[in-house]
């Protein structure tokens, strides 16, 4: 890996530093200087950001970095439906044709810098008594364990597809809790139903440093 190696960790509040948690950010810092290799990593994570709400930072946050990597995870508050509205908002705060474009100039932006770039999917959700009190209505699903996911999977599946199309390195994290939670309590990986706690970020960051040793 070359000298001066920059990281730039881009998303929103699964992404961002939050009190005590070992973000993924953290333990990419900290193992990848056990390995002996030099690298700057930046947490630009900012809670409660949608793609829209990213694109605005965009510059000052990532591309002012000249970042070599940068790995980018965004959807959960993109898919996110107001339900508490009055009247009920029925539809995402971000439309995925507008989520896809956020990403592809994201992607676009940093090919132009000669950033390299690893997308993830969003992490999957769990119901809690406080989430299903604000979100608990269509097109949630309340009675179904897995309902808080159904407005995201969409946008988790449009990432997939634009990693492919990009040729990009995908880091598939949804499926990778799915997968978790398939033998083992998936609020094992989760602070609160949402964000990951120090396992779910430790998860997170295995992987992307297979992904990340290759480059």
């Amino acid at each position: 890996m070359k000298e001066n190696f920059r990281l730039v960790a881009f998303g929103d509040s699964t992404t961002a530093p939050r009190g005590p948690v070992k973000t993924y950010a953290d333990c990419l810092r900290n193992d990848l200087s056990a390995k002996g290799l030099a690298v700057d990593v930046v947490n630009a994570g900012v809670g409660g950001n949608t793609t829209e709400d990213a694109r605005v930072r965009f510059e000052k946050a990532v591309l002012a970095h000249q970042p070599t990597l940068t790995v980018i995870q965004f959807g959960i508050n993109d898919s996110a439906v107001n339900v508490w509205d009055n009247p009920p908002a029925t539809r995402s705060r971000v439309p995925i044709s507008r989520y896809v474009a956020n990403l592809e100039y994201f992607i676009e932006s940093l090919r132009k810098q000669n950033s390299q770039v690893i997308l993830m999917t969003p992490n999957s959700l769990r119901w809690t008594v406080a989430l299903k009190t604000l979100y608990g209505k269509a097109p949630y699903q309340p009675d179904d364990p897995d309902g808080f996911n159904v407005p995201l999977r969409p946008y988790v599946e449009s990432a997939r597809m634009l990693a492919q199309k990009q040729s990009l390195a995908l880091i598939d994290i949804y499926a990778a809790f799915q997968e978790y939670g398939k033998s083992q309590p998936m609020d094992d990986l989760l602070l609160d139903g949402m964000h990951p706690n120090d396992k779910g970020h430790r998860l997170v960051a295995d992987r992307l440093i297979a992904e990340i040793l290759k480059i």
